[in-house]
């Protein structure tokens, strides 16, 4: 092939790297100037600003009819973007959803769209014009306030910029992706940015002074989102003001509504800022599905025209409060939006604090509000000048009129009248185009009048231009006009402080006082005070409890919703839970089984609950085991106990934990054994000893003997004693001498084969209850003070007729105080109990 046919001379050896350098680079600006980022002057994209004035000019304003959106869409990409319809239409959408946009720049007419996520309809099917305060927009932009340029192919001008009188970025944010950079504004409230610009204004035109974005923080609380929901916190709102650049936490508005049978829902009203609510229902019924959140039992939307509800309802057995956290932390119930103020500043792109986004805006204000008193004046001017040689021709009528019926034509006429009178042309103009009406004394008197009046307005407006102060006054006064008209209060609210960042518990849950009662069987539950107050005087124990047949409650305390309590089992182990960990119930139901709210292992089961305590030097806590073992252990070794449960006590093979007690070195120890033996002794007798030992011995027991209770000598004035066959009786606490640990100890009942074994023992004052269970599920409550104070070696009175088959099974102190005490003398009790 011939080589000729090849123009090598157009071959040009460039560098590669270089000039994808600077093609990547000029793609990038223009998509940051021309796209992605809006300006800080009117706080618009490219995009809504060729949307808004084009309805300006199909007059398609808020007095007029709307429009087919596909007609506007028309225009503006026919007009001023030549890009594609759907960006444009997704461009016009945003700016009409009230949930997207805080206050929406334009009047959509149709479906516009949704907070689920759903579109928009077609731009066929909607319609759309101009809302009202999308004028303040646009106000005065035909009054040469900014500068127009040539659309992309020079057949029309456009606004580089809208006049914008108030500050649209921060009022309804912007977002953007741009290259190498993106910019996320959050949504204002109007009067509180308008209130900020006022004290710019103040502080310049009073103080002559700058103004300090300390000020500015303390009137502009903090983004204000059209759904609402609560800000955690101020630090990421200061962050983001100062530098530009932070991180907001956003939870939604939540509240526990209680429902028919002890159970309660979640209802949410607000979610966080650009949430989509139907895939937050579905991650919710994901997180059910997958069992990463128990207790949700049904999951409705009842969101409708008056707002909107999300019901979340739970099992009775669950504490609300807890799902309520597990929510928070699984989905977009709390959610955080990250601030960058990035807008272009002179068409270049700049991260902005919140005292540069104003003063900007400001700056354009000034700009805007000078060009528009120049072109008042140079209008004023012009109409003063007219008025001016219509006086001048009314003064002369009769010699005008000659002049003009002289005058062969208009133009000889104009320069007749010039030349007689020194009238300029347009002067001479509007002689000619006078009508005769002018001639009456009435129309005389307006043409004065208003000729009087231009001559005020055009000294006050030489007065502004000449006058910064003067000038900034007259913004001031136009922007708190705009602030009285559309401004509203804020709908996002500011929550407390929160350092960590992370939501705990303690957040949700008010530090309130409890009472946590548990049954024989391992069911607990948590009351309120005020639901234990709201019991009837001169009841029999917590009214109405539905326990199981042959269960009761075993323990009653007093706490507050966010301490602790030790769960210790016979194994030996101790669980901590927090007080709100335990569901709360009524009086009358029965409670969370307590396997479900610990790891506990096969075969079980908590013997002993106490109230967390603040750590002392003198604080222990003194365990006993069945086999007559005691240890103590100093209280700060349980400081940390993980989910899992730590060791308490090493026991031998087995043996079994069966009561622990609070101690603070001052009190006696009783234990009391299945043959009817006892022993008495000092507590530091015990020495202490850490969390893995096993403790020593506090009693020697005879062959098949067991320890069936331990006992503090502060408990009671008395020691009961009960036996298998219902036979009881009480003896002073000072006939129990104290001895030495690990004795045989003495006898404190007599058994025989009328008594049977001693199955419980417990320190008791004559004003207090104690309850008998049988093994059949009996129960009988009797006042300590009718049963009979014997001596030591004695077997008691009969305390309870009984079958021959059937024996009693446990003994406990009722923890009402009986019938004689009020409610109120009942939570004393209470309270000096976990006390000790």
């Amino acid at each position: 092939m011939d080589a000729t046919i090849f123009d090598f001379d157009k071959i040009h050896e460039v560098d590669l790297k270089k000039t994808m350098e600077d093609s990547y680079v000029d793609y990038a600006m223009s998509v940051i100037v021309s796209r992605a980022i809006p300006d800080v002057r009117d706080g618009l994209k490219p995009v809504q600003r060729r949307i808004l004035y084009s309805m300006i000019e199909l007059n398609n304003g808020p007095d007029k009819p709307h429009r087919k959106c596909a007609r506007i869409v028309g225009d503006t990409m026919g007009k001023y973007h030549p890009h594609g319809d759907s960006s444009i239409y997704d461009a016009l959408v945003k700016l009409a959803q009230d949930f997207n946009t805080r206050y929406p720049l334009v009047d959509g007419h149709g479906n516009f769209g949704s907070v689920d996520g759903d579109g928009a309809a077609a731009m066929r099917y909607t319609e759309a014009r101009l809302s009202k305060i999308s004028m303040e927009m646009t106000a005065d932009i035909g009054k040469n306030t900014v500068d127009f340029v040539p659309n992309f192919d020079e057949t029309e001008k456009e606004p580089s910029v809208l006049p914008a009188r108030f500050p649209h970025l921060l009022v309804n944010g912007a977002s953007g992706i741009a290259v190498g950079m993106a910019t996320n504004i959050p949504p204002h409230n109007l009067r509180e940015v308008i209130a900020a610009v006022v004290k710019i204004i103040d502080n310049q035109v009073m103080e002559d002074r700058d103004t300090d974005i300390e000020e500015l923080i303390d009137i502009v609380k903090g983004p204000d989102f059209p759904t609402g929901a609560t800000i955690l916190g101020r630090a990421g709102i200061e962050e983001a003001y100062r530098t530009g650049r932070g991180k907001i936490r956003v939870r939604a508005v939540t509240d526990i509504e209680p429902m028919s049978g002890g159970k309660h829902r979640i209802v949410v009203t607000e979610i966080p800022y650009m949430v989509n609510k139907a895939r937050l229902i579905e991650k919710i019924a994901e997180l059910v599905k997958d069992k990463k959140i128990d207790g949700i039992t049904d999951l409705r939307d009842e969101s409708d025209r008056s707002g909107m509800r999300i019901c979340v309802e739970l099992r009775r057995d669950v504490n609300p409060n807890i799902v309520l956290n597990q929510l928070m932390k699984h989905t977009q119930l709390m959610d955080s939006f990250g601030v960058i103020m990035l807008a272009l500043m002179d068409q270049q792109p700049k991260v902005l604090n919140l005292k540069e986004v104003l003063h900007y805006y400001l700056e354009h204000q000034k700009d805007v509000v000078t060009r528009r008193t120049k072109y008042d004046l140079n209008k004023a001017e012009e109409r003063a000048h007219i008025l001016q040689g219509l006086l001048i021709a009314l003064d002369n009528i009769d010699e005008v009129i000659k002049i003009i019926r002289a005058s062969a034509n208009t133009q000889e006429a104009k320069n007749n009248l010039m030349t007689r009178f020194g009238l300029s042309d347009a002067q001479a103009q509007a002689i000619v185009d006078m009508r005769l009406r002018a001639l009456t004394g009435l129309e005389r008197e307006k043409l004065e009048n208003e000729y009087q009046e231009l001559q005020l307005r055009i000294a006050e407006l030489k007065g502004i231009l000449a006058d910064e102060k003067k000038l900034l006054l007259v913004i001031k006064e136009e922007i708190l006009i705009i602030s009285e008209k559309y401004g509203d209060d804020r709908r996002t609210k500011i929550g407390h402080d929160d350092e960590e960042g992370e939501l705990s518990m303690e957040d949700l849950i008010p530090d309130e006082p409890s009472v946590i009662a548990m049954t024989n069987l391992g069911y607990i539950k948590r009351m309120s005070v005020n639901n234990f107050k709201s019991q009837h005087r001169g009841g029999k124990g917590i009214k109405g409890m539905q326990t199981l047949d042959e269960d009761y409650i075993e323990d009653l305390l007093m706490t507050n919703n966010h301490n602790s309590i030790m769960c210790f089992t016979n194994l030996g182990k101790v669980y901590r839970l927090k007080t709100y960990e335990i569901p709360e119930a009524s009086r009358t139901a029965r409670g969370t089984a307590i396997v479900n709210l610990l790891q506990l292992s096969a075969g079980e089961k908590v013997t002993a609950i106490l109230p967390g305590k603040k750590v002392s030097e003198n604080s222990y806590l003194i365990m006993a085991t069945r086999n007559g073992m005691v240890k103590k252990t100093p209280l700060k070794d349980f400081e940390n106990i993980r989910k899992t449960g730590l060791t308490a006590i090493n026991l031998r093979e087995s043996d079994e934990l069966i009561e622990v007690k609070y101690t603070d070195d001052t009190k006696d120890i009783l234990l009391v054994t299945r043959q009817g033996m006892s022993i008495r002794f000092h507590a530091t007798d015990v020495r202490p000893t850490g969390r893995a030992s096993m403790g020593v011995i506090g009693m020697k027991l005879e062959e098949k003997d067991t320890v069936i209770g331990m006992q503090l000598d502060s408990q009671g004035e008395s020691l009961l004693i009960v036996s298998a066959k219902g036979m009881g009786k009480k003896s002073r606490m000072g006939e129990f001498g104290t001895q030495n640990r690990g004795g045989k100890g003495i006898k404190c009942y007599k058994i025989s084969s009328r008594t049977g074994e001693i199955v419980g023992a417990k320190a008791v004052n004559d004003d207090q209850e104690i309850m008998l269970i049988t093994t059949e599920g009996i129960i009988i409550r009797i006042n300590v003070g009718d049963i009979s104070t014997l001596k030591r070696i004695t077997s008691g009175v009969k305390l309870i007729n009984m079958e021959e088959d059937i024996t009693v099974a446990s003994i406990a102190k009722v923890r009402d105080g009986g019938s004689k005490e009020s409610d109120e003398q009942v939570l004393l009790n209470l309270e000096s109990e976990s006390e000790k």
